[in-house]
């Protein structure tokens, strides 16, 4: 006869059936609500059915089942039903858009009252394997996991419990709340009350949303899952929505950025690790090719000026070598290294933090003045250092600078596969095989033009004892990299503040100067050509 939709807001759904004495009303939901509008209860279903005034004491007992029930993780569903002689029921107002139906419908709240408890039932949910493991990875990560759910208080701890979410060292008033009373906390308390909350229990889409938005406010990076209709708003609110390949809705999966085709939270704890990935690659890929960047430009520029004839030590040729190693090779190397689970194993990143971090700064000036340190002692005190003469000697010095800076730079690469303050860089490397491919091709590439790269490249065949030299001072960074990583961050945070932050504001001082300037000759210079076109018109 007429059918109600489950509604997340009165927790449960309803239809009405023509019976051979005339109609009854089915309802089935969140059992302790539906407990509050029953008046009257059948006390035994397995034989004769008596319908019995459901009392006080009859309610406390039915609220223990469900409580008990509830702390063993099972789901409780109220079964409540009510009869009616006719349909519609006299005196209930009939909906506006079905007045000239055939099947005329009532609202829900208006038939929802004296019910008669037919039975509670808990359903047993169990987690899927591995979600346990997966939340203690978050925890591990930094990430804190919260529960929202329309289930009951109890079952909704207990669940939580089994999962990792919640346990005893949670004693805030605010560790486990209930819908309602969370959307009616005061601004100022909900800021105080969301870092302590792990459960929020008979909650609605909107509770979720309200809770998604609390901790945005709070400048928190959010992702949140969803699979229904209602879970929409929260979802594309988020930073990041997860919604369900399987059991979701099309309107979860279109507000949503990534959808688990599997429907497991482990999905969520691999997504956590390719994009932690994906960002130190990035990260990577900008420490070595500032590292390069630095010290390329500063020995070409200063071996340029201090020659007599104007040139750099590395040639143009040389140096589109070198930038093909930079841009190419070393991009598709540091961006190819999969995750390991060590990267769960630190905090998250601000949003609010640079690409490029102090501690990545830290390397990149640490590593560029080595490299500047060993191109500078080669290229002016090489001659006197490996008593070199005659002109083929000093052409063979010039080939061993080059062979030494694209050498630095290979090992570099791999100084560059960490960036924490570890040491072993080949942590992972054998099932990289992008890597080891990559870094083979630019093996055999510099050993190849070293040795028939002659005059395209500018360069001379280099001896054995010259490769020695080469390969022992290039691979002086990889030593040079761990001390760098002794050095403690918060002593090169001191340093940035004293030293480096100054000069950084003078020069950008300085930028902001020399563009206001050259803005206002621009505009002289626009504002006399548009009179002059003026005059002429």
């Amino acid at each position: 006869m007429q059918v109600f939709p489950f509604d997340s807001a009165r927790k449960s759904m309803g239809i009405v059936i023509k019976t051979p004495s005339g109609y009854r009303l089915l309802v089935k939901g969140a059992s302790e609500i539906l407990l509050n509008k029953c008046e009257s209860c059948i006390p035994d279903a397995t034989g004769d059915i008596s319908i019995d005034e459901l009392t006080l004491d009859d309610k406390m007992f039915f609220e223990e089942v469900i409580t008990s029930y509830a702390r063993r993780s099972l789901r409780t569903i109220g079964l409540v039903y009510k009869d009616y002689s006719q349909w519609p029921p006299v005196g209930v107002s009939i909906l506006e858009e079905s007045k000239l139906s055939a099947l005329p419908k009532v609202a829900f709240e208006d038939i929802f009252f004296d019910m008669t408890l037919l039975g509670i039932v808990g359903i047993q949910d169990p987690l899927r394997p591995g979600v346990p493991e997966a939340v203690h990875k978050c925890h591990m990560a930094g990430v804190t996991v919260r529960m929202v759910t329309g289930d009951n208080v109890e079952t909704a701890k207990a669940i939580a419990k089994e999962c990792g979410i919640y346990d005893s060292s949670h004693t805030s008033e605010y560790s486990v709340m209930e819908g309602p009373k969370f959307r009616r906390l005061p601004q100022e308390e909900m800021k105080i009350a969301i870092h302590s909350l792990r459960v929020l229990a008979r909650s609605s889409p909107e509770d979720k949303r309200i809770l998604v938005k609390a901790l945005k406010d709070q400048d928190e990076i959010v992702a949140v899952t969803g699979d229904g209709t209602n879970d929409g708003p929260a979802l594309k609110m988020a930073d990041v929505g997860f919604s369900m390949g399987i059991a979701g809705t099309e309107v979860a999966k279109e507000a949503s950025s990534i959808i688990l085709m599997d429907d497991n939270f482990s999905s969520i704890v691999k997504a956590l690790m390719w994009g932690r990935a994906v960002n130190d690659a990035v990260q990577k890929f900008l420490q070595f090719q500032l590292t390069v960047n630095i010290t390329a430009v500063v020995l070409t520029f200063v071996s340029a000026v201090s020659s007599s004839d104007m040139k750099s030590v590395l040639t143009a040729v040389q140096l589109l070598w070198v930038n093909l190693i930079m841009d190419t090779f070393a991009a598709l190397a540091l961006a190819t290294d999969a995750p390991t689970p060590s990267i769960l194993n630190r905090l998250p990143t601000s949003r609010k933090a640079g690409l490029v971090s102090l501690r990545m700064w830290k390397m990149i000036i640490g590593q560029a003045l080595l490299q500047l340190g060993v191109m500078f002692m080669l290229h002016f005190g090489g001659a006197r250092i490996f008593n070199y003469t005659t002109t083929d000697e000093h052409n063979q010095l010039r080939t061993m600078v080059f062979n030494t800076f694209v050498w630095m730079q290979i090992f570099n690469e791999f100084n560059n596969r960490r960036l924490d303050n570890g040491f072993n860089i080949f942590e992972g490397i054998h099932h990289n095989y992008f890597f080891i491919g990559i870094n083979a091709v630019m093996f055999a590439g510099q050993v190849a033009i070293i040795f028939v790269g002659g005059r395209a490249f500018s360069i001379v065949p280099l001896n054995g004892t010259q490769w020695v030299i080469c390969i022992a001072l290039a691979f002086i960074s990889c030593p040079w990299a761990m001390l760098i990583r002794c050095i403690p961050d918060s002593w090169a945070e001191k340093f940035w503040l004293a030293m480096g932050k100054p000069v950084a504001d003078v020069l950008a001082m300085a930028w902001n100067g020399m563009v206001g300037v050259c803005m206002k000759l621009f505009g002289r210079r626009r504002k006399q050509q548009d009179d002059e076109a003026a005059e002429e018109a």
